[in-house]
């Protein structure tokens, strides 16, 4: 099975985005937490919580991938879906302070 480049490269820049959003999110949590920024009621339970959901969620996208006969690159892209977009909502949220 040939994987195609450019899937490959969207992977990348997809995980090259994630990367960039979660260093954000956590730079801003930190200001919370540290008393430099407001932060909204609830960020720490949610800073814990929305890990094992996505998790879940990606563990589940993974193996419905896997068993559809997915490429491993595909199967990749699946599982990180959901902290993707846990990672762009954060980032944008966290933003409007």
């Amino acid at each position: 099975m040939m994987v195609d480049p450019f899937s490959c490269m969207r992977l990348w820049t997809d995980m090259m985005r994630m990367g960039a959003e979660a260093q954000y999110v956590m730079t801003m949590r930190m200001a919370g937490l540290m008393g430099v920024m407001p932060q909204h009621k609830g960020e720490n339970y949610r800073m814990v919580a929305e890990k094992g959901d996505a998790a879940r969620e990606a563990m589940g996208a993974a193996f419905r991938s896997a068993a559809s006969g997915a490429r491993a690159d595909e199967i990749l892209a699946a599982a990180m879906k959901p902290y993707g977009r846990r990672t762009r909502v954060n980032a944008r949220r966290l933003s409007r302070h």
